[in-house]
């Protein structure tokens, strides 16, 4: 264990708990929407980063869930947050669904795909499909949430709500990562063809990774519900899907700090220089583009990992 790194992390960790006590209500806000598209681009990450398969459509499993939850607090009345495992499930069940036909798919058919899935969803929510979904006007009403009787109202409440959830994500897909499965991904996203040959079923392990990554953005869509409180489609359009895409390249695809870090800058930087509105995107977006031309993988790619193969038991590598 590298001690004076987890002191550190430990560190920074308490600095950043206490940082909503010394910041206005508006940055504590923006810092709640960086936490909710950190998990956004953490489950696409487990996609794009880790399997290899380009998703443009991710915000129809974002979509899934907030509606889900929406739909089931406003017409039955069960606390919001009781309905994350819902909302999940309900996107993961989607994906699986929507992904089951077209998982072959490679490169630039499945991103095309994805975007018509994502484009399907949205007009379908706009047209009131069932008459549930509140057309263009969305959903009103959402309750407001609580935890053992403590209603949450501020953002400085929502602060801890949302990133106690992006603590527990980076924990779990950093386990995910070097456990059998995530080895399995980073094999087929490197050589699919080798990782067929070698006895990895490939289909069913892309699969599961579309599933898993979507079931994660159907339980970020319960939280943005949860603190809007209202949801309509405009909230859940391509550019989100573009959004969380530029994340996940940006900082890293594949690594956990990148895609944090990706979040900050993509989320955070044009609040930070929002005085410049008729230039901040502009010279934003140049920028982007200077860093993706001379750092093409991203701004914390992940290291190569080496294992001891002496060390590692016969058939331990196998997908």
């Amino acid at each position: 264990m590298n001690t004076p790194k987890t002191i550190a992390t430990l560190a920074l960790g308490i600095l950043f708990c206490l940082l909503p006590l010394f910041i206005n209500t508006y940055w504590v806000d923006v810092l709640n929407n960086i936490g909710l598209y950190a998990i956004l681009a953490l489950s696409l990450n487990l996609i794009v980063g880790h399997a290899g398969l380009f998703n443009l459509g991710h915000a129809a499993f974002y979509a899934m869930g907030a509606y889900t939850a929406a739909i089931v607090n406003t017409q039955l009345h069960i606390p919001v947050l009781w309905l994350i495992p819902l909302s999940g499930f309900t996107s993961g069940l989607f994906a699986l669904l929507v992904a089951r036909p077209i998982i072959h798919l490679r490169g630039d058919y499945l991103c095309i795909v994805t975007i018509g899935v994502g484009e399907i969803v949205r007009i379908a929510l706009i047209n009131n499909v069932f008459g549930i979904t509140g057309g263009a006007n969305g959903i009103f009403g959402i309750a407001r949430p609580d935890l053992f009787g403590f209603v949450l109202r501020t953002p400085q409440h929502f602060f801890y709500l949302i990133w106690f959830f992006v603590a527990g994500t980076i924990v779990l897909f950093h386990l995910l990562e070097y456990s059998r499965f995530g080895r399995a991904l980073n094999y087929l996203r490197e050589d699919e063809v080798a990782a067929e040959g070698s006895g990895v079923d490939t289909a069913y392990y892309k699969l599961a990774a579309f599933v898993v990554g979507a079931a994660w953005a159907g339980m970020a869509g319960n939280l943005y519900a949860a603190k809007m409180t209202i949801i309509s489609p405009e909230s859940f359009t391509f550019w989100e899907s573009v959004l969380m895409f530029a994340i996940v390249i940006l900082g890293g695809a594949g690594s956990i700090p990148g895609v944090l870090l990706g979040s900050f800058l993509i989320v955070g930087l044009p609040e930070a220089f929002r005085e410049f509105a008729n230039a901040r995107m502009l010279v934003f977006g140049a920028a982007m583009v200077i860093m993706m031309i001379f750092r093409t993988q991203g701004l914390l790619p992940p290291q190569p990992r080496t294992y001891d193969l002496e060390r590692t038991p016969a058939g331990e590598g196998r997908g």
